[in-house]
């Protein structure tokens, strides 16, 4: 069976639009001009954003400071700072969003779905009663909430809720 797709304009001029020189997520964290900035939290180790082009309302995309594109150069104290920020991006999500489920992963690779080579890895919070008239009729799915309105919100709730490292640093001896 043939199935005809909804037109996603703002994504089309996104693809046909020039593109800055380099690495879009290196041009997020060097906050260039010609990119949009959808993070909602930045340190030394990460940042956090919004994904431009979300599957639900609430995807989040967490990649490393340090440009990368395997999961297995991540250093043991960005391994732990991306758990931490994993849960807490969790409950944030949570305090949002209100999500029932989240798919939490990484396509490593352009074989494996990757369209930025720079390691991120995908939060996405999944809804009860998903499928709706859109997904029936076209095979798509219809976005609920404008990426940059997600981005207002949860920057607001992490105001409220700041990250803290549960780990500190210890002094070396």
């Amino acid at each position: 069976m043939r199935k005809d797709y909804f037109f996603n304009f703002q994504k089309y001029a996104y693809i046909k639009e020039p593109k800055p020189d380099g690495c879009i997520f290196c041009l997020i964290r060097d906050r260039h001009p010609s990119v949009t900035d959808l993070s909602v939290h930045r340190d030394n180790l990460f940042i956090v954003t919004v994904n431009l082009y979300p599957y639900n309302p609430g995807h989040l995309l967490i990649f490393p400071t340090r440009h990368t594109e395997d999961i297995r150069n991540y250093t043991p104290e960005e391994e732990q700072r991306l758990n931490e920020l994993t849960r807490y991006f969790l409950d944030i999500a949570d305090m949002v969003h209100q999500p029932v489920g989240y798919n939490i992963g990484y396509n490593m690779g352009h074989s494996a779905g990757a369209s930025i080579d720079h390691l991120h890895l995908h939060l996405i919070p999944r809804y009860p009663h998903e499928t709706g008239i859109a997904d029936l009729i076209a095979g798509k799915r219809v976005l609920v909430e404008e990426p940059r309105e997600t981005a207002r919100r949860i920057r607001e709730t992490v105001e409220q809720n700041p990250f803290r490292n549960p780990f500190p640093e210890q002094p070396a001896d």
